[in-house]
């Protein structure tokens, strides 16, 4: 039975962070990754980096055979500079191979010619998420049926998808393959979509997404899912009756849940609680002695950044002060990847409200600002929420081009308290989005 100083399952964000930076200390670790497509972790190879890639062409006009081309050999790039990331590093090895635990303190680890039992000082779990699929009738079953991951590797177009699931997954989805040319329907259990936002930006998205091609099926709960020869039928409650929808393919995007499966945590002390993820204090340490779970796995919020932030957690747990924890973990943007893209951080008015502010809110259209009318795209808004105590952002939503650059500006004001009349008399260069902020706080 080997020993090791460190072993850390799953090779996502926060693991593949952990491992270059205990290499970098002399300490030995060992990274062990069940799927060599996925060094890396998932943001790199079936998430964030080739969906925004993906989106990026649909929107230049690229055709989608190209588009794929190009995000496969992005992401490969990536996968390759992430693996000797690690494997370079000379206390570090990488292992492709399968893990389970025994106990709290022992690893059967497989791969396609052995199998051996391992033990550490430490272990953290990495492993991520993965697509959460609803028992109904047919789903499992169907030819038609993909995950966000399974849809990814498709070569061939869909010409005409429905999307099940009207969060951001499924949103972004919708965007890209109707910016693609493929007709889109969507099937929400809810009356409306993007609920949680502000209502004038929920509002005024839904009906850009409509206006671009995208049909939403609201209050639509999917019944039961039957193979066609060339498709997929699909048959849907609505108004207390029974409607069919024939379609090339089914888009699930009901959530993710934590990819804990093949662990068999059943033989530790390891707790787990919502949708199967696992247990942590604030320091990210799980109810089995010397064993940390990071990233998704721990039922956070599913960002790629935030598991970065796990890394810092513990990065400073084990060679820092030790005063980075969850309870000071600061505020961090949101980002919904449509057609403008939608970026948060913060309190909505409402939850400003309901907290017992009295705040003071600024509004401005995106079509005022210049930026908005050179990228051809001016539909938006922008609305601040303030705090007229100390004159500071209680949060911020910005619906416009380039969202996603401006909200990280806007997140910084907020965890330094930052009197927004201060962004309101920066002189911001021209033409810019981020200039609108002169405007909105005027």
């Amino acid at each position: 039975m080997k020993h090791f100083d460190n072993i850390i399952i799953g090779f996502g964000k926060a693991g593949k962070t952990l491992a270059a930076t205990l290499a970098q200390h002399g300490k030995e670790v060992l990274v062990i990754e069940k799927d060599a497509q996925m060094y890396g972790g998932t943001c790199i190879n079936v998430a964030c980096i080739p969906t925004k890639n993906l989106i990026t062409s649909a929107q230049r006009g690229v055709s989608y055979g190209q588009a794929i081309q190009i995000k496969n050999q992005l992401t490969g790039k990536l996968r390759d500079k992430n693996y000797h990331k690690v494997a370079d590093q000379e206390t570090a090895t990488v292992l492709n191979a399968d893990a389970e635990f025994l106990d709290d303190q022992t690893l059967l680890v497989k791969d396609d010619s052995s199998e051996q039992q391992l033990t550490a000082d430490r272990i953290f779990i990495n492993t991520g998420s993965k697509a959460f699929v609803p028992a109904i009738e047919g789903l499992q079953e169907s030819r038609h049926v993909y995950t966000s991951q399974e849809l990814l590797a498709q070569t061939e177009q869909v010409q005409h998808l429905a999307i099940l699931g009207g969060g951001p997954i499924g949103l972004e989805f919708a965007s890209m393959y109707a910016q693609f040319g493929s007709e889109v329907s969507v099937l929400v259990n809810q009356p409306q979509v993007l609920r949680g936002f502000e209502p004038e930006v929920a509002q005024m998205a839904s009906e850009d997404l409509q206006a671009d091609g995208i049909e939403f099926l609201l209050e639509s709960e999917l019944v039961s899912v039957h193979d066609t020869e060339d498709g997929v039928e699909l048959s849907y409650r609505q108004n207390h009756e029974v409607h069919t929808l024939t379609v090339d393919a089914l888009l699930v995007a009901t959530g993710r849940q934590a990819n804990v499966a093949d662990l068999h945590l059943e033989r530790t002390s390891i707790e787990r609680g919502k949708h199967g993820a696992i247990v942590v204090n604030e320091k990210l340490e799980t109810t089995a002695p010397n064993i940390w779970a990071l990233g998704d796995v721990n039922g956070g919020p599913q960002f790629t950044y935030v598991s970065l932030d796990d890394w810092r957690i513990v990065n400073n747990q084990l060679f820092g002060d030790q005063t980075r924890t969850l309870a000071n973990r600061p505020a961090f943007p949101r980002v919904t990847f449509l057609k403008p893209a939608i970026a948060t951080v913060g309190l909505t008015e409402a939850e400003a409200v309901a907290q017992g502010y009295q705040p003071i809110v600024k509004k401005l259209a995106a079509a005022a600002v210049p930026k908005a009318q050179v990228l051809g795209d001016a539909r938006g808004l922008y609305k601040a929420v303030v705090d007229p105590r100390n004159n500071t952002l209680l949060g911020m939503t910005i619906y416009a081009e380039e969202a996603y650059e401006t909200i990280n500006l806007i997140t910084l004001a907020l965890n330094q308290k930052i009197p927004v009349t201060e962004l309101r008399d920066q002189i911001y260069s021209h033409p810019t989005m981020t200039e609108a902020l002169n405007d909105v706080f005027a």
